[in-house]
């Protein structure tokens, strides 16, 4: 068996009193290195005995196994996989930044502050808003920041009574899932045919609660990659029966140089800096969520707040100047290392490059379109924004599904697309290119697209049972939801059951 191809666990490498180092006694007088009594296992930790270069040879095939961005095209439609230039990296990595620690003096970190300040404020301009906080450690944890802002807003004026929530069919799962955190009830908006939201049904439903409702959540472009062209009409709504408009973030990608949430009329909204401003994606953690406020709700935002005095050229950090603000939401001022990539990204393109951004996303996502819906079903026809989305084949007799053209992608060493999603269609499949690829890779993903609606008419089991060529085959994606084994003791476990 090929190692690198296939791989084994690191347990499987394992031979009984193999190590891999040793160190020398631990015989300092004073230490404190012995766990107590009653925190040890009752048995050592079954750990793996490796010599280092098995170690070393064994996860160096694995990350050979991985793909990002820095190895292929990775199209996923509303996660916006970017590039991070390289730069952003060397920065954050300059010993005057890495080095830092969130528990020394507030007076060795001035420089620092700044950082912090400027790229609030830089948010601030690029999006129309009045303040930023940085505190929030990720896109879902800022949209639970900024509903609870909207909910301290409506306190403040005694209108407790504000519980629900309008929400798109179309809308991302966390907006549902944020706003039934903080407590709220969510009522969905259906959207028209052309995707967009429903304006007739949004009136009928402020008809029916008018001062029940606490806020809008909305994403402009939506999911589908269409730009809302009622916002002013829908804020205008909302705003009359007393309710907030909350944008989220995660599309302004293609709004970045060419129109701004607080033009539109949108009162409070996150960013996502791993999709808008080039940091990489956290996978959970740890990530970047910013929540902008417009004029009037700064007072809610969290602290600790980031403060410049002009009278004195000065920075300072505020924790309870405001009996508003509901104080901290994360640890010190959130995740500094995410956030110097952002700054660096903004400073890098500059006032007239940044303005480039979401023209070349929208033109990159309506190129591909266009050239792939003569052979791929386009349901909503029409100029899209920086992603559009499929229902899978235009020629469905052969059975083949989006899944099956998804999984032949990663045989021509493509990330796949993501797939079902939005729920609108049955067979979803959502392109996002981003502004940072060139015509020549995109040209080359169109290609392999084409070439795999031709394989779907000629060879339609090859797509049915693909991928061929990587290290694991078609796997059973809803017996690894229901019965997922992560561990080598679940693993083992599992083995014996079925003996």
């Amino acid at each position: 068996m090929n190692n690198r191809l296939y791989g084994n666990l690191i347990f499987e490498l394992s031979k009984s009193g193999r190590k891999g180092y040793s160190l020398p006694k631990y015989d300092y007088k004073y230490h404190t290195s012995d766990l107590p009594e009653e925190l040890r296992r009752e048995k050592d930790a079954e750990l793996p005995e490796c010599d280092e270069l098995t170690v070393v040879r064994h996860y160096t095939n694995l990350s050979h196994n991985n793909f990002g961005v820095n190895d292929g095209f990775y199209p996923l439609g509303s996660c916006t996989m970017k590039y991070n230039p390289i730069i952003n990296e060397e920065i954050a990595n300059m010993e005057a930044f890495a080095n830092v620690h969130p528990l020394q003096p507030i007076e060795t970190c001035k420089p620092l502050l700044k950082i912090y300040h400027d790229l609030q404020k830089s948010l601030a301009e690029l999006t129309g808003l009045k303040e930023f906080t940085l505190n929030p450690c990720a896109g879902a944890h800022g949209e639970l920041t900024g509903l609870m802002i909207i909910c301290d807003y409506h306190r403040h004026r005694g209108d407790e009574q504000r519980k629900k929530v309008l929400i798109p069919d179309s809308a991302h799962g966390t907006n549902p899932a944020s706003a039934a955190v903080c407590g709220l009830d969510v009522v969905e908006v259906k959207s028209l045919s052309d995707g967009t939201v429903d304006v007739n049904d949004l009136k009928s439903l402020i008809e029916q609660y008018g001062s029940e409702i606490a806020a809008m959540m909305m994403t402009n472009p939506n999911t589908l990659g269409i730009f809302e062209r009622n916002i002013p009409k829908i804020a205008k709504m909302v705003h009359e029966c007393g309710g907030l408009m909350y944008y989220d973030g995660a599309n302004l990608n293609p709004m970045l140089g060419e129109c701004r949430p607080g033009d539109m009329g949108f009162d409070v909204m996150h960013i996502n800096l791993h999709k808008t401003f080039s940091t990489p994606h956290g996978g959970g953690g740890p990530g970047s969520g910013p929540v902008g406020v417009r004029d009037g709700l700064e007072m809610f935002l969290p602290t600790p707040r980031v403060v410049y005095h002009d009278s004195t050229d000065d920075y300072s950090v505020e924790t309870d100047k405001m009996e508003t603000a509901m104080g901290s939401v994360g640890a010190f001022f959130g995740n500094f290392g995410v956030m110097l990539k952002a700054y660096t990204y903004i400073l890098s393109l500059g006032k007239k490059n940044i303005k480039m951004v979401g023209p070349l996303a929208t033109l990159n996502a309506n190129y591909i379109k266009e050239c792939l819906k003569d052979v791929y079903e386009l349901p909503i026809e029409g100029v899209c924004k920086h992603e559009f989305v499929f229902d899978g084949l235009k020629d469905k007799s052969t059975g083949v599904t989006t899944m099956d053209v998804a999984k032949r992608l990663l045989d021509y060493g493509y990330h796949a697309p993501t797939i079902y999603f939005p729920l609108l269609f049955h067979e979803s499949l959502m392109i996002e290119p981003t502004e940072s690829e060139s015509k020549e890779t995109i040209d080359g993903f169109i290609e392999v697209m084409r070439k795999i609606a031709k394989e779907a008419i000629e060879q339609p089991e090859l797509l049915k049972t693909a991928p061929h060529t990587t290290p694991i085959g078609r796997v059973d994606d809803v017996l690894a939801a229901k019965h997922p084994i992560v561990t080598y003791k679940q693993l083992l476990e599992d083995k014996m059951n079925q003996a």
